[in-house]
């Protein structure tokens, strides 16, 4: 006999079609709730649990009244947020599946719907060394980290400021929003500087300053930035940056109440091949003890140590979630439980 489906679950999935959201692409659990973090609601608000899925299923004024039901539990979530900046860096498994690339963005344009500002910050590491290899270029890494010389420098350009930044503008837009696409090179939006291993690395580079002028306008007239993790320096040579860096920075600078990064694991894990060990929620102490311990190791040190510089400059939270979750940052945004792991100051 199948299990029961959760009955919040059920209505949650009837629901995302008034939102444009295909309820296909929920994941199959969305169940659990941090309960001491919610916010609180009116009890008048709260979904009854004692309507089965086939009384919804049959009774079409039952359908609508439980839809109505779902859209009321998320009130709370948009009081809290609404109005405020939620950095997002868009990158690894999200941006490979075409199921999850649609999710990311249907969940932005969602999100600034209902009154939030999304900032979306984005890489493209494979769609580099794809361009890469048609030109004949090999692609050179050291310690993890790209080999960027002169003429590899003009690929990344190429691919992130004039390809994958506007691909994304344009889903946006068909998903029914208004995106603008930029770079650091905008705008003066933010400034490179060489990296500490720029005799190694060549052309990589570090954020020296942001100016969030332009971010601040787009986002007080409801359009969504989507910015490319590319800059120059003073002297104008251009710069490959890290995105999870830049969407940090950014986020500091626009006092953010949110910086999420999406990534390819389930978040800060205590034993790293185990999914059921992961933190849910841990704060900067913690982060220093578990790195200290060896805990977090290997490519989750750039990720936290991104986390924990943007909580030092005023960033409330910093959430590292599984973007292999479909929707995961409505579950990171719009619900208790979340997706990943949560960072306070």
């Amino acid at each position: 006999m199948a299990a029961a489906q959760n009955p919040k679950s059920t209505l949650l999935r009837q629901s995302l079609p008034l939102l444009g959201i295909p309820s296909s692409l929920l994941p199959p659990s969305f169940s659990s709730f941090r309960r001491n973090n919610r916010p609180p609601y009116p009890s008048s608000l709260r979904i009854s649990n004692s309507s089965s899925a086939i009384a919804v299923a049959s009774d079409p004024q039952v359908q609508a009244q439980y839809r109505v039901d779902v859209l009321s539990e998320s009130l709370p979530f948009i009081q809290r947020f609404r109005g405020k900046t939620i950095v997002v860096k868009y990158g690894g498994a999200a941006m490979k599946s075409e199921q999850l690339r649609a999710s990311v963005v249907n969940d932005l344009v969602l999100l600034s719907c209902v009154g939030l500002r999304p900032v979306l910050v984005h890489g493209g590491g494979p769609e580099i060394n794809s361009m890469l290899n048609r030109l004949g270029i090999v692609p050179q890494f050291i310690d993890g980290h790209r080999v960027t010389d002169a003429a590899t420098m003009e690929v990344v350009s190429m691919v992130l400021v004039g390809s994958v930044n506007k691909n994304l503008v344009s889903l946006i837009s068909q998903a029914g929003a208004t995106a603008v696409g930029l770079s650091g090179l905008d705008g003066g939006l933010f400034t490179a500087r060489p990296g500490p291993d720029a005799d190694r690395l060549g052309f990589v580079g570090e954020v020296a300053r942001v100016d969030p002028s332009v971010l601040r306008h787009l986002t007080d007239q409801g359009f969504i930035p989507v910015i490319a993790s590319v800059s120059m320096d003073d002297r104008g040579q251009k710069y490959n940056i890290n995105a999870d860096t830049v969407a940090g920075e950014l986020a500091a600078a626009l006092g953010a109440e949110k910086l999420i990064l999406l990534t390819d694991v389930a978040g800060i894990l205590r034993q790293r091949d185990d999914p059921s060990s992961l933190v849910k929620e841990i704060d900067i102490k913690g982060v220093k003890r578990m790195v200290e311990e060896g805990t977090i190791a290997g490519g989750m040190i750039p990720k936290v140590s991104c986390c924990v510089r943007s909580l030092a400059q005023g960033v409330r939270t910093a959430s590292i979630i599984d973007g292999r979750v479909s929707h995961s940052l409505l579950l990171e945004i719009m619900t208790d439980e979340g997706t990943g792991t949560m960072i306070t100051g």
